[in-house]
């Protein structure tokens, strides 16, 4: 069977009209968000046969794909041991299994292992299975858990007896995963979410033994922009309820000795203050963009006194440098900074002895903190890679200045040579005179004619920064002749605050034309041609696809959208939908007739025209909680009515998930067969 004989499914169109702001919007398709209704079900599995139709013939190349991605990762594998109040924890994998093996050893690594959470027995029954959430009581017998069996991030909490093995018979559901033990080892606190839009709004109380219906409610944000949520400091000294919406957070603290007692506001919450705390000693730690650090600023202030009103100094705001996150330790204070794009880790002595940075030698690469709950350690751990670098764990000693690594991803293929690849960063011209950087790498013997394949990758959205990246499973594009591109556009944080406040609200066009300048200079200089070109994004990276294509279809050859929002102003008129009502700082809120006419002007549902598209994959999950199913599904039936050419438009819904994807280690490698065999396809490359 070929391709122009398998008729696609069309999906019936009603009349559905949707008016604010005296603006009239036809939807025909708006009766696909009926998640219950048979007649939808059969519609997303039509689409899904179709799919496989179409994609029949590259079915013996996915499984080789697949084999071939998974037979690069090491089965067999485990995580570098941390320690935390006398034991050391593990987690690892068994070879042919699909889920983590949770571990610890008590004071020795020598000691015996202790498995507390078998994730492959837990699994077996359910399509899908995620473990979210351990922690673990201050006298390190008990643990809190949860369970999401759903694929809608809706977790169960549960409790084991570590000692005995015992699960009692505490059951509290319909929470965000995450549990907090005060230190009495016997009183939990949770964040519980709403049932219809998901938005973490209430933190609970639980004593140990009674039922949910008894737990105290703590706290309510009635908010409906933010979320809130519980955690203890690093100190332990304090339990911390934090509540944040994208631009405005708030704390309450309470000595976790205190269960009982109440919270107090650290710093009562003021519109577009965004701060994060850390304890230590008698002093919080404080990031900060108060008083117009754009790109936040560290403070401290006494835990006596911890209004705004009290934050001193400590390391100043700089235009130039981004301040993203802290790590303190007894006699060192370690930033992770961000200056033209790059990571760096900065070690500050508390005695003013030494400032000073941690070398990388590459053009493009992450380094992040990683994993330190022990303030008394003389290492810090973090983790260091680059696009030609497998991820590395790497204990750095404060007094030797010495760097251990721990491990090094290992990547079976025995014909894997890092030095046979190499990576770079250009820049592009925005339209309006913005320089955008991309990371790019590719195999060194591929010869840049203007006709290389390349897959162009971004996000852009939230400030969440792309961070040039290993990947095993990358190496199927790279040894097959693909560069592989990310464009770090504005919408994410990769040159600063400010790059994110320039691709957010009413300048998020910026997000897309960035990306698009982008592709034309890939063009212009040679690394490939509009026939060759490939672009891929998921989530809101998914609404960047669909933005790309009604205006600039021409420029690539095939598209994949993952999860794709792509219907924005329905999405965000309708506040009984999952996270909507705490994205208005994000798109604005179309509500206000500023923000509704801008929005539509990109949405991509909205601006399908009759015109020619590129080649186009789809995938979404029918339990998703972040990017309904409906979203491409409607979108791809107005596609299909409207294009005019003859290209490919494929929906592939998982029946199964949600957000995420497959919940198994492996399942999600057939999601990524999948996509690339459908470029690999287009490009002629059948092995």
């Amino acid at each position: 069977m070929t391709k122009s004989n398998i008729v696609p499914p069309v999906a019936k169109k009603v009349k559905k009209e949707l008016t604010i702001h005296d603006d009239t919007r036809i939807d025909n398709y708006y009766w696909l968000n009926q998640r219950e209704d048979q007649e939808v079900i059969d519609y997303l599995n039509a689409e899904n046969s179709y799919t496989d139709s179409v994609l029949k013939h590259t079915e013996p190349f996915q499984k080789s794909l697949f084999d071939e991605m998974k037979a690069r990762i090491k089965e067999d594998d485990q995580s570098v041991p941390y320690k935390q109040n006398g034991y050391w924890y593990i987690t690892r994998f068994e070879e042919g299994k699909d889920y983590p093996i949770y571990t610890r050893k008590k004071d020795s690594l020598e000691a015996d292992e202790e498995v507390m959470f078998d994730c492959n027995t837990m699994a077996e029954g359910f399509s899908y299975f995620k473990l979210g959430g351990i922690s673990i009581s201050t006298d390190n017998t008990l643990a809190a858990y949860a369970v999401d069996t759903v694929s809608r991030r809706q977790y169960t909490i549960y409790v084991k007896n570590l000692i005995t093995g015992e699960i009692y018979t505490d059951k509290i559901e319909n929470t965000s995963g995450g549990a907090t033990w005060a230190n009495d080892n016997k009183t939990l606190f949770y964040s519980q979410k709403d049932e219809v839009t998901l938005r973490s709004d209430k933190i609970f109380k639980h004593k140990l033994g009674t039922e949910s219906l008894q737990d105290v409610l703590i706290f309510n944000e009635e908010d409906e922009t933010f979320n809130t949520y519980v955690y203890k400091t690093k100190s332990k000294k304090y339990l911390v309820i934090g509540s944040s919406s994208t631009l405005t957070t708030e704390y309450s603290i309470l000595e976790a000795d205190n269960p009982d007692g109440d919270f107090r506001i650290f710093n009562a919450r003021t519109r577009d203050l965004e701060y994060s705390i850390a304890h230590f000693e008698d002093n919080f730690y404080v990031i900060t963009n108060k008083d117009g650090a754009t790109n936040f600023k560290l403070q401290k202030t006494s835990e006596l006194n911890t209004s705004s009103d009290n934050w001193v100094d400590v390391l100043p705001h700089r235009s130039d440098v981004l301040l993203e996150d802290i790590e303190i330790f007894k006699d060192y204070l370690v930033v992770n900074e961000r200056e033209n794009g790059l990571n760096q880790l900065r070690i500050i002595s508390w005695n003013g002895k030494e400032d000073y940075y941690l070398d990388f030698e590459n053009e493009t690469y992450t380094a992040l903190i990683g994993n330190n709950p022990d303030f008394d350690s003389e290492f810090l751990r973090y983790g260091y890679n680059s696009l030609t670098t497998p991820s590395s764990v790497i204990d750095y000693n404060f007094i030797t200045r010495i760097k251990t690594v721990k491990k090094e991803q290992q990547v079976l293929d025995q014909n894997f040579d890092k030095d046979n690849y190499t990576s770079e960063r250009i820049w592009a011209t925005a339209r309006d005179g913005e320089k955008i950087p991309m990371s790019v790498v590719y195999r060194k013997d591929t010869e840049l004619s203007g006709n290389n394949p390349v897959l162009q990758y971004a996000y852009g959205s939230y400030g969440s920064t792309i961070d040039p990246y290993f990947s095993t499973i990358r190496l199927s594009l790279l040894d097959r002749g693909f560069i592989y591109v990310i464009a770090h556009i504005r919408g994410s944080e990769y040159l600063g605050r400010p790059w994110y406040e320039n691709g957010k609200l009413l300048t998020k066009k910026n997000t897309f034309t960035d990306f698009i300048d982008c592709s034309k200079h890939l063009i212009e200089h040679n690394y490939t041609s509009k026939q060759h070109l490939y672009a891929m994004g998921g989530s809101a990276g998914g609404l960047l696809m669909g933005a790309i294509i009604n205006m600039n279809p021409e420029l690539y050859n095939g598209v994949i959208a993952a999860v794709p929002f792509v219907d924005v102003v329905t999405t965000m008129l309708d506040d009984s939908i999952p996270l909507t009502t705490g994205e208005y700082d994000e798109w604005g809120n179309p509500n206000d007739k500023p923000y509704y006419d801008y929005m539509k002007s990109y949405s991509p549902y909205d601006n399908i025209e009759a015109k020619a598209y590129p080649n186009l994959l789809v995938t979404t999950g029918l339990h998703d909680s972040q990017v309904q199913y409906w979203e491409p599904a409607k979108w791809v039936a107005k596609l299909r009515e409207l294009k005019t050419d003859a290209n490919l438009l494929l929906l592939k819904t998982d029946m199964e998930a949600g957000h995420g994807g497959a919940s198994g280690r492996f399942e999600a490698l057939k999601e990524v067969a999948l996509e690339y065999a459908f470029i690999f396809d287009l490009e002629g490359i059948n092995k």
